[in-house]
């Protein structure tokens, strides 16, 4: 069993867990009073960024393997450090955390639903198959349940739960870093090897993605805040989720389709940190 599936399964569900903390119901209600900027950021998680990938990875000729673990990680919406990015650009914190309480939900169904139909198109090269089952319970048991465990510790315990979140808050992006740098060691070469052709295309899909969020902002008349914080959602997805779907002994159980995923999160990083400077600046 690959070892790196025991450590990116406490880190998710940690991640999951401390999102549920910053949950409230009310949280999922906003599309009903300001339906237009949830709407916005959902289209372009759900529909255009996965869209982009399959694009971008086709046109520029990705390995059946690593353009998998591309559109995989252009289906994972990103967790709460989305809503650090939107606080830090001055962006509409509420919103954020809205579209992230909605699309983790949402994409419990759209990850398997449009991975099975990628890994259908690609996987038959590369003899890489889907147990579209497996993945949807694996979703529930890691994503799923640790949200709603949140969610009730928040409600139940709220001052408790205020301090557990203001802990792991400061946990998750280390977290984060050390996930990637293990999973660096110990597929070194392999990422050295992609990374000229998956930087470029990813790095091309982030753009574009947030290139996206401006537009569907400027369609649907958004105020500024409510702009920043699309391009900033529509852009940052989940890296934890993507290797532990990559990474499952019950799912992929390949170590390669994560790949896109570790350079995702590094590209997004740099390219979002930035986007807040120029942001902040102007």
């Amino acid at each position: 069993m690959n070892a790196t599936i025991f450590i990116v399964i406490p880190i998710l569900t940690l991640l999951m867990f401390e999102l549920g903390l910053n949950l409230r119901l009310n949280d999922f209600k906003l599309f009903r009073d300001r339906p237009l900027p949830v709407l916005a950021g959902l289209i372009g998680q759900i529909i255009i960024l996965p869209a982009l990938a399959w694009l971008i990875g086709w046109a520029l000729h990705l390995e059946p393997i690593f353009l998998i673990g591309f559109v995989l990680i252009a289906c994972c919406p990103g967790g709460s450090s989305s809503n650090v990015f939107s606080m830090l650009a001055r962006g509409d914190v509420a919103l954020s955390v809205s579209l992230t309480a909605c699309s983790s939900i949402i994409t419990l169904f759209t990850v398997p639903l449009i991975m099975e139909w990628v890994t259908a198109c690609a996987g038959s090269q590369v003899d890489v198959h889907l147990p579209v089952g497996k993945l949807f319970m694996q979703n529930i048991v890691l994503m799923f349940v640790p949200i709603v465990v949140g969610i009730a510790v928040r409600k139940k315990w709220a001052r408790a739960a205020e301090k557990i979140h203001k802990v792991l808050s400061k946990i998750a992006f280390p977290a984060l870093i050390f996930l990637a740098t293990v999973f660096f060691i110990q597929n070194r070469e392999a990422i050295i090897d992609s990374f000229g052709q998956l930087g470029l295309s990813i790095t091309v899909l982030i753009l574009l993605a947030m290139a996206s969020g401006v537009g569907l902002s400027w369609l649907m008349r958004l105020t500024g805040k409510e702009r920043r914080t699309i391009v900033i959602e529509i852009g940052m997805q989940n890296a934890a989720q993507a290797i532990a779907i990559a990474s499952s002994p019950l799912v992929f159980n390949n170590d390669t389709i994560a790949i896109p995923a570790i350079i995702y999160a590094l590209m997004m990083n740099i390219i979002l940190i930035i986007y807040v400077a120029v942001v902040k600046n102007r």
